[in-house]
């Protein structure tokens, strides 16, 4: 389980026929790019100023993941109801713009899903 995960996972759901889980969440991986234009202490200043430690992640958003990959930028994971996209979106579009060019993208966990087809295969399915 990732750090500072609730224990909440989507592998805890109930498994579908194909082997994907069933889950009241979705995940949502966010590349933060960074603008090579800014140097960190510029970067660190406008996001102090946008409020970004305070408002990011928006209330009932979940940190799954958070990665610095050097010379792209952050890759940041988030677990959410989908009831709470529209939050993110704004919270990105208030906070993150102006600092980062941003891109989502849906996701989900494929490890369990890996671990089933690896042991049919090995079984001698597809």
């Amino acid at each position: 389980m990732s750090a500072g995960s609730s224990g909440s996972t989507a592998s805890q759901a109930p498994a579908f026929a194909d082997g994907t889980q069933g889950s009241d969440t979705i995940l949502i991986t966010i590349f933060l790019k960074h603008d090579q234009s800014n140097n960190l202490d510029a970067v660190q200043s406008k996001l102090k100023e946008a409020g970004w430690w305070e408002r990011f992640p928006p209330e009932g958003v979940e940190v799954v993941s958070w990665y610095v990959a050097m010379g792209f930028g952050q890759i940041v994971t988030v677990r959410l109801p989908p009831s709470r996209l529209a939050a993110l979106n704004v919270e990105l579009e208030r906070s993150a713009w102006g600092v980062f060019r941003t891109e989502c993208f849906p996701a989900y966990d494929f490890a369990p899903v890996r671990e089933i087809i690896k042991d049919r295969v090995l079984k001698g399915g597809q």
